[in-house]
This record gives C-alpha cells, sequence and structure tokens, in this order.
C-alpha cells in the first residue's frame, strides 16, 4: 500500500489531509513539525512526503533539504499559504516536486498526489512482472512458466515490497514496521528469518535477488 507523510503544525490541515488520503486508499503518517517528521521518515517506509512551509523550528524549505539529503527521489509535495513567485522558485530550489498554494482543494490535492506517484513509477498495481515471473497479490503466488509458489503472507508481502522499489534500501525496522506493524512485539530478527526462507525458495531463480547491504538492511535486483 502506498504510504504518505503529511507535515503540517496545523492540526485541522492534518485532518483535512488524512481524510483526503484514507479516502483514496493510501495509508497516511500525521506530523506536526519537522522534527517529528524525521522520526517517522527514519522508522516508517514513506513514497511520498506532503509539507508546509511555515512550521516552527524546521521550516519546510529545511525539511526538504534535509529529506533530499536522505533520500533524492522520494517524491515531494510542498503546501503553503505563500503564494509568491519567489516562494515558488525557492521550494522548488531546495527540491520540491511540485507545489501548491493553500486553501487546500481535496480534490486537487489527490490529482497532484497521484501525478507524483505516476511521475515516481510507484502505482497500486496488483503484480509485478520481472521478466518471466509474476507476482500476484491477490493470489499471493509467484509464478514461473509452469511453477506456481503460494507464499505465506508475510513472505509475500515482505517479496512484494522489495521488489515494488528495486535497488531502493530498506532496514529491517522500516521492513518491521510495513509489514507486521508498528506495535507488533516480534523482534527485528523475524525479519532476517524470513528473508532466509525467501532466499531458499528462490534460490537458482535468475530474475531477481535479495541482496544484504551491510549495516543497513537489504534490496531487491533486478537481473532482467
Amino acid at each position: 500500500m502506498i504510504h504518505v507523510l503529511a507535515v503540517d503544525d496545523d492540526k485541522n490541515t492534518r485532518r483535512l489531509y488524512r481524510a483526503v488520503i484514507e479516502r483514496a486508499g493510501y495509508a497516511v503518517s500525521l506530523a506536526a513539525d519537522g522534527t517529528e517528521a524525521l522520526g517517522i521518515f527514519s522508522r516508517e517506509h514513506i513514497d511520498l512526503i506532503i509539507l508546509d512551509i511555515m512550521m516552527p523550528g524546521i521550516d519546510g524549505y529545511e525539511l526538504t533539504q534535509m529529506l533530499r539529503g536522505i533520500d533524492e527521489n522520494i517524491p515531494i509535495l510542498m503546501v503553503s499559504a505563500k503564494q509568491l513567485p519567489e516562494d515558488k522558485r525557492l521550494g522548488f530550489i531546495v527540491g520540491t516536486d511540485d507545489y501548491m498554494t493553500k486553501p487546500v482543494d481535496d480534490v486537487e490535492l489527490l490529482l497532484r498526489i497521484r501525478a507524483l506517484l505516476r511521475r515516481a513509477r510507484i502505482a497500486d498495481e496488483k503484480r509485478i512482472v520481472i521478466g518471466g515471473v509474476i507476482l500476484d497479490s491477490e493470489s499471493m503466488t509467484v509464478s514461473r512458466g509452469g511453477e506456481v509458489i503460494e507464499l505465506p503472507l508475510k513472505e509475500f508481502q515482505l517479496l512484494y515490497k522489495l521488489l515494488s522499489y528495486p535497488g531502493r534500501i530498506f532496514t529491517r525496522i522500516q521492513l518491521m514496521n510495513e509489514i507486521w506493524g508498528v506495535d507488533s512485539e516480534t523482534g527485528e530478527e523475524t525479519v532476517t528469518v524470513h528473508i532466509a526462507r525467501l532466499r531458499r525458495r528462490f534460490e537458482g531463480w535468475g530474475e531477481f535477488e535479495i541482496q544484504s547491504v551491510r549495516g543497513l538492511g537489504y534490496k531487491a535486483v533486478k537481473k532482467v
């Protein structure tokens, strides 16, 4: 599921974001300032960020620069009451992908979110195709030719997440929070165990590989 992080110090604006984003079928995390946003971003996998400019402490310009230093490809939508051309120019200079002025129109907001996700090639697809390999999220199966492997739920979700973002590194904490939930009492070693199972199941499959990134976590690499 697409996960959006919305950052704004106004409580009513955050409520609007939650309503619009969840109605569209996306998951949403909310932050009241830049510090809280950075904490969420470090713990959870985020697909797109919406942020305000005028916030206490770390403002939107500085937050955008910090996020770009962590992930240069994460889609960022800057939403602000600042409407002057120089404000917008500065937003793009520091790294935002799109700029929207307040008051927020919920239909326009959702259209911009979807456009950014398309540009980032992040889509709500039910299947992933890698050469002759097909991951089907409805049946939780991985098939190649006439061979069909039905995976347990968590294994499939883990593999699907990694292959949805080939080359992107996920920490164990991010994978735990995304697949097992932030309230899970399961330890991070569960991720290691599930990765090992997936590697055994697909050993010899040349279309993809799950690689360990020392000191960080895991990434999937497409080979076709």
